[in-house]
C-alpha cells in the first residue's frame, strides 16, 4: 500500500506539470512549444545523446593511438555501460528525493532541482558540499573544454588568426547562452546538435577510409603506461557527460520515465564513436599522438569545412549544456533563481562566463585537458559519488522497503545493485582516479613544459607565408 501511495503522489504531480507546461491553444504558443519548450522522453534522449559526444568525438582517435585499437574499443564499451549504470542511479536518487519533498508539500514549479540538492536532501550537508564542489568544478572545466575546442576547430578553416584570438571571439559568442532559461528550452538545439555530431562522425569515418593509410603508417600503441591510462581516462570522460542528468530530468514532464534513456543514448553514441575513432586511427596511426584534433590530419575539403562549422555550432550548444547548471547555482547563491525576469537572470549570469573564458586562454591543451578533467573530476562526479550515495541512501531496511524505485529483479535485487556499485567505486577510484590521475597529470605537465601557459597556438603547424 505504501509504495502505491508514493507512486500516486509522484505521477499526480508530474501529470499536473505536464498539463501546465504542455496545453495552450494559440498558434504562437504551439509553435513556441514545438521549438522551445521540450519536456518529453524524446527531448531527454536528444539532450543526453547530443551532450555526450560533442568535441570528444575529435579526441577519441587520439585516445586510440595511446591505447591501441583493441583497448580503445573495449574501453568504449565498458565505460559506456558503466556511465549508463550511474546515470540510472542518479535518476533513482532524484525520484526518491523529489517524492519525499513533494510529500512534504514542497513546490518545485519555479525551482530547478540540482544534484547537490538531491545529495543534501537524502544524505546531508557534507554530501551536498562534496557534490557541489565536484559537479561545479567539472562543469566549469567542461565549459572551458568547449571554448578550447571552438578555437581549435575554426583554425582549420581560417588560420589568419591564432587559436588564442579565436578563443577570445568564441568566449564572447558563448556568453549569449545566458539568455537560455533552462533545459526546457534546448529542444531544437538538442535535435540539431545530434544531427551535427552524426554528420561529423560519419564524415571522419568516410574521409579516413577514402584517404587510406598514410605511407609507412604505424600502430604502436600501447607503448607507455602514461599514454595508456591517459587515453583510457579520456574515454572515461567521454561517457561521463551525465553531470547534468538531474537538470535534464527536472525539465521532463514525467521524470520517472528517464530510467533507460541514458543507456539508449549511449548505444546510439557508440554507433558514432566506434567507427569514427577506429577509421581515423587505422588511417593515421601514430601520427595522432601529436595531433589530438582529428581534423588536423584530414585534407581540407568542403566536407571537412562543413563538419568543422557544424561542430562549432554544436560546441556552442554543449557550452550552454555545461554552463546552465552553473548559472542555476549562481542564481541560487545570489537569490534570484525564482525571479521571472529573463533579462535580470541573464544579466546576473554573466560573471560565470569570465573565469571559463580566462581558463581556456591559460590552458588551451585540446585533448590532454579532457583526460585530466576525466580523472580528477568526472571519476568522482558521475561515478564514485552516485554509487556511494545510492548505497548509503538505501543502506537501512526501512529505506529499501519504502523506496520509490526498486531495483529490477534481473539485476539481482538489492544485493546485485550493491555489488555493482562497489565494483564501480573500486574500479574508478583505482584505475580512473589513481592510474588515470597520475598519467593525465604527467601528460598535462608535459604540455605546459612544451608549450607554456597562455600559448597562442597549441599544436599549430608552421604558418605559411
Amino acid at each position: 500500500m505504501a509504495s502505491e501511495k508514493v507512486e500516486t503522489v509522484v505521477a499526480g504531480n508530474y501529470v499536473e506539470m505536464e498539463r501546465e507546461e504542455g496545453n495552450s491553444s494559440s498558434t504562437k504558443s504551439k509553435f513556441s512549444q514545438f521549438l522551445w519548450n521540450g519536456g518529453s522522453v524524446y527531448d531527454a534522449w536528444f539532450s543526453c545523446s547530443s551532450n555526450q559526444v560533442a568535441q570528444v568525438l575529435l579526441t577519441l582517435p587520439y585516445s586510440f593511438s595511446q591505447l591501441g585499437m583493441l583497448s580503445g574499443i573495449l574501453f568504449q564499451l565498458f565505460y559506456g555501460l558503466m556511465g549508463s549504470w550511474t546515470a540510472y542511479l542518479i535518476s533513482v536518487l532524484y525520484v526518491e528525493y523529489r517524492t519525499r519533498k513533494e510529500r512534504e508539500k514542497v513546490d518545485f514549479r519555479n525551482h530547478v532541482i540540482q544534484w547537490f540538492e538531491v545529495l543534501d536532501g537524502l544524505l546531508g550537508k557534507h554530501w551536498r558540499n562534496a557534490g557541489l564542489f565536484f559537479n561545479c568544478t567539472f562543469l566549469l572545466f567542461g565549459s572551458v573544454i568547449q571554448l578550447i575546442a571552438c578555437a581549435s576547430n575554426i583554425y582549420y578553416i581560417n588560420d589568419n588568426l591564432d587559436k588564442r584570438t579565436w578563443t577570445y571571439i568564441f568566449g564572447a559568442c558563448c556568453a549569449t547562452t545566458v539568455f537560455i532559461p533552462s533545459f526546457h528550452n534546448y529542444r531544437i538545439w538538442s535535435f540539431l546538435g545530434l544531427i551535427m555530431t552524426t554528420y561529423t562522425a560519419w564524415y571522419l569515418t568516410t574521409a579516413s577510409l577514402i584517404h587510406g593509410q598514410v605511407e609507412g603508417v604505424k600502430h604502436s600503441g600501447p607503448t607507455k603506461m602514461v599514454l595508456y591510462f591517459t587515453g583510457a581516462t579520456n574515454i572515461l570522460y567521454t561517457f561521463g557527460g551525465h553531470a547534468v542528468t538531474v537538470e535534464i530530468m527536472h525539465a521532463m514532464w514525467k521524470p520517472q520515465k528517464f530510467k533507460l534513456i541514458y543507456l539508449l543514448a549511449t548505444l546510439y553514441v557508440l554507433t558514432l564513436t566506434l567507427p569514427s575513432a577506429s577509421a581515423v586511427y587505422w588511417a593515421f596511426g601514430d601520427l595522432l599522438l601529436t595531433h589530438s584534433n582529428a581534423f588536423s590530419l584530414l585534407p581540407k575539403t568542403r566536407y571537412r569545412d562543413v563538419a568543422v562549422i557544424l561542430m562549432l555550432i554544436h560546441q556552442f550548444i554543449t557550452f550552454g549544456f555545461a554552463c546552465t547548471p552553473l548559472y542555476f547555482v549562481w542564481e541560487k547563491f545570489i537569490r534570484v533563481h525564482e525571479t521571472k525576469s529573463l533579462f535580470k537572470r541573464a544579466l546576473v549570469r554573466l560573471p560565470v562566463v569570465i573565469p571559463i573564458w580566462f581558463l581556456a586562454i591559460i590552458f588551451p591543451f585540446f585533448g590532454p585537458i579532457n583526460s585530466t578533467v576525466g580523472s580528477l573530476l568526472v571519476s568522482f562526479t558521475v561515478y564514485i559519488i552516485p554509487s556511494l550515495a545510492h548505497m548509503i541512501t538505501f543502506s537501512s531496511a526501512s529505506a529499501r522497503e519504502n523506496a520509490v524505485e526498486r531495483p529490477p529483479s534481473i539485476l539481482g535485487g538489492w544485493v546485485g545493485i550493491f555489488c555493482v556499485n562497489i565494483f564501480v567505486v573500486v574500479w574508478v577510484f583505482i584505475v580512473g582516479f589513481g592510474f588515470g590521475g597520475w598519467a593525465s597529470m604527467l601528460n598535462f605537465i608535459h604540455q605546459i613544459a612544451s608549450f607554456g601557459v597562455f600559448t597562442k597556438c597549441y599544436q599549430c603547424p608552421p604558418h605559411k607565408a
